[in-house]
């Protein structure tokens, strides 16, 4: 087929094809980042925890009264979870992975180093805690019973052995083992006896969220403790009913509360990369439904315009193949030079939040893919128009318009 003559029957509807031409760039460029931010989202919501969060639930309980002993409540409410139908492990905690809220500290390789090698949380667990979270015991051991100790809130916790997750044991001690050797949290050792194969931290910004520490202690909040209990597979719900009903049976001078599964925690942590995914996903389909619509409206009109030179054409010996094939043509031209344009303004784009919000650069592969995608759409969209148009029967080159 001439490209000739389609190239002059395009200059002559220059304003046509320019818009079609900046809509295909633009949603190229659009849907090109738009992919990638998703695609950084959904890979942010499928993050392991480390821990059991199927049959895994927290609760809190907040003691009143004058007389309430928050210490021995919380010896005694372990033991009651621990006896339960259907709990695997319970123990007390401060905090979760995905939950938004815990304790931070430094470790250092050295007293008196001036910045700390890691930043790390902080999940203070009683015994069972390794079975209560779920957490995957990869290299040393679980803490022993006489390592757990009593602090008091307030107080600034210093153990004599700690637990680390694998990232931050290799970020510690890149060229070996971290097991036996000692890391120091303003200026007093600890000892690493063991390390996890996960441990997430509790938030989800953070830089260093694979980097997290177990300590060996029992410290109620004032009057308030928080419990991290594991059901046998299956049990959960059932077991948090019992489990609440329980507690406060046990001693009425407190409240039981905030009762929740792992599941929803991590529901309700990633439910803004959850909506940003959704609605970056319907403005992909607008902007494709719109692009497409706009290519369908350009070739009808063109269609309609030209049904007089279409019947010459048959009449001349085109056969409805032929016609089909010259407004194929015609779109994939328009298309082509659109996707160049919105090729380099995807990359542009990229490099824009790369520099205003930190955002990785655009993987090189996402424009070649939109290319091929855009193209099949044009070709899709201008399909209908194009078959209207070779149905032009040879005889309308007669009539008088």
């Amino acid at each position: 087929m001439e490209i000739r003559p389609i190239l002059s029957a395009l200059m002559r509807s220059k304003v046509s094809m320019i818009l079609i031409g900046l809509q295909v760039a633009l949603t190229l460029a659009i849907v090109c980042n738009a992919l990638f931010i998703i695609g950084q989202r959904l890979d942010r919501m499928q993050r392991p925890s480390g821990m059991n969060e199927t049959d895994t639930f927290w609760l809190g309980s907040y003691g009143f009264g004058a007389n309430y002993d928050a210490k021995a409540q919380q010896q005694a409410d372990l033991v009651a979870l621990r006896s339960m139908p259907g709990v695997v492990a319970a123990t007390s905690t401060n905090s979760v992975p995905m939950s938004g809220g815990g304790w931070g500290e430094g470790l250092s390789l050295q007293p008196g180093q001036k910045n700390s090698t890691a930043q790390t949380t902080l999940y203070i667990t009683g015994t069972q805690g390794l079975d209560a979270f779920g957490f995957k015991l990869v290299e040393g051991r679980d803490f022993r019973p006489e390592e757990f100790t009593f602090v008091k809130f307030g107080d600034q916790p210093h153990p004599q052995s700690i637990i680390v997750s694998k990232a931050l044991a290799d970020k510690l001690f890149p060229d070996s083992s971290a097991i036996g050797k000692q890391v120091y949290s303003e200026d007093k050792p600890t000892t690493i006896v063991g390390v996890i194969e996960r441990a997430q931290q509790p938030w989800m910004d953070s830089d260093s969220i694979e980097y997290s520490t177990l300590l060996p202690m029992y410290m109620p909040y004032g009057n308030s403790t928080r419990y991290l209990v594991r059901a046998e597979p299956g049990r959960r719900d059932e077991v948090m009913k019992a489990v609440e009903q329980k507690l406060v049976e046990a001693n009425p001078s407190r409240i039981v509360g905030k009762v929740k599964s792992i599941a929803d925690i991590r529901r309700d942590a990633y439910a803004e990369d959850r909506a940003m995914a959704i609605i970056l996903g319907a403005v992909i389909i607008a902007l494709l439904a719109i692009t497409a619509l706009g290519i369908v409206g350009m070739a009808s009109f063109w269609v309609a315009q030209r049904t007089k030179q279409i019947g010459t054409r048959r009449a001349l010996g085109a056969t409805k193949a032929d016609i089909l094939r010259y407004f194929q043509t015609e779109n994939f031209i328009i298309t082509t030079l659109g996707l160049i344009a919105g090729g380099v303004l995807a990359y542009a784009f990229s490099l824009w939040l790369m520099h205003a919000y930190q955002s990785p650069r655009l993987p090189w592969y996402y424009v070649p893919v939109g290319f091929i995608a855009l193209w099949l759409l044009g070709q899709l969209a201008v399909l209908g128009p194009a078959m209207r148009a070779s149905r032009v029967p040879p005889a309308v080159a007669t009539r008088n318009v």
